[in-house]
């Protein structure tokens, strides 16, 4: 397989998944802008990733702002050949609660930090990419979205969460089609249950049960799998597309 420098954009790199994968892209020898709107932290994550790496704040559901931060990125990396979509948020929340309906802007917000995010971020990335020269089977660039398993079996409370990520996992095909004559890939990764920053405040029992559910292997993943999975859809060009899950062999229950 083809070697190439990847010159990369994370969104949500400031922590999580999204700070796993670009500390992968860096050990990997590529250069890596964080985007994110936690100015502190991202600054600081990208200060520990070294000269190959940089924050720059961005908020994924501004179509002026994601285009602003792509094309800052591409200059400063003197290019961009993949994008990797992980801000998100969950947006939880039952659609009749016990304070009535779920407020229609709680729904939106979700879907537009999700879905419209990872769809600005999609767009802009590859409109710069389609200028790349084309590398072996004329590929010049690679997305990555990260959806997860509630698209699929989205439990109680997961309406809006679950509506916003199974928005991604439909356009991942459509989009992937129509970037084919510009060499670009597009790939989706469903992360199960996962251990992130969201999980750290979590009773320990409340933990080791959400543990007990996943089959095999009996506890959540680790963001460095994930970046890992991250890191094979980059380097394996007949990818593309498709959905991976990457979760333990976990179907989330009802609730």
């Amino acid at each position: 397989m083809e070697a190439i420098e990847i010159k990369a954009v994370v969104t949500g790199g400031a922590s999580g998944l999204g700070h796993a994968v670009a500390e992968r892209i860096v050990a990997d020898g590529g250069a890596v802008v964080l985007l994110d709107i936690d100015d502190a932290r991202g600054a600081a994550a990208a200060e520990r990733l070294g000269a190959a790496a940089s924050y720059r704040r961005c908020d994924v559901s501004d179509e002026a702002d994601v285009q602003a931060a792509i094309d800052a990125a591409a200059t400063g990396m003197g290019g961009l050949n993949a994008a990797i979509n992980c801000a998100g948020v969950l947006g939880a929340g039952r659609v009749l609660g016990k304070e009535g309906p779920m407020p229609l802007a709680h729904f939106e917000r979700t879907i537009r930090v999700n879905l419209i995010g990872s769809f600005n971020v999609a767009k802009a990335a590859a409109a710069r990419m389609q200028s790349n020269a084309p590398g072996a089977d004329g590929e010049r660039g690679v997305i990555v979205n990260t959806a997860s398993i509630a698209a699929f079996e989205g439990q109680i409370g997961q309406a809006a969460y679950s509506a916003s990520k199974g928005g991604v996992v439909g356009m991942t095909l459509p989009m992937a089609r129509e970037f084919a004559r510009i060499g670009v890939r597009v790939m989706t990764i469903a992360p199960g249950v996962f251990h992130t920053p969201m999980v750290d405040g979590m009773p320990p029992a409340v933990y080791e049960s959400l543990c007990a559910q996943v089959p095999y292997p009996s506890r959540l993943g680790t963001p460095a799998e994930f970046a890992d999975a991250v890191a094979f859809v980059l380097r394996n060009r007949y990818l593309n597309g498709g959905v991976i899950r990457i979760d333990g062999a976990i179907r989330l229950q009802p609730k």
